[in-house]
């Protein structure tokens, strides 16, 4: 793969992380190094901490996430959970991909047209 298309490739990773951490989160509470390691398996790229946190600290600040500590032995884990406002923002991005911008998605992918609602 040239360099141009990692580019692309981690463009487009990078502007869906944050839909990804929502939805990851909406499934269980995880810590910030779960999330990192989900999204490498959704991916197949590895993503560093240093863009992984801050996206984790910009949704807890809009409250479309809640953190909180829980100590295991002796070290303190932060738990991820989302908020009533996350969800209703997850909701509003199943919304932007149920329109017109679906079908040709899903075309992309290879999925069966026939599937294409």
């Amino acid at each position: 793969m040239t360099g141009f298309e990692e580019d692309v490739i981690g463009s487009i990773v990078r502007g869906l992380s944050r839909a990804i951490i929502l939805w990851l989160i909406s499934r269980e509470s995880l810590s910030g190094y779960r999330i990192l390691k989900r999204m490498k398996e959704m991916t197949g790229r590895k993503l560093h901490s240093g863009i992984i946190y801050p996206l984790l600290y910009e949704l807890e600040d809009k409250n479309l996430i809640r953190g909180r500590w829980i100590r295991r032995g002796r070290r303190w884990i932060k738990y991820y959970s989302i908020t009533d406002k996350g969800v209703n923002m997850l909701d509003h991005l199943r919304k932007f991909f149920e329109r017109p911008i679906r079908n040709p998605l899903i075309s992309f992918i290879g999925e069966d047209e026939e599937n294409i609602e």
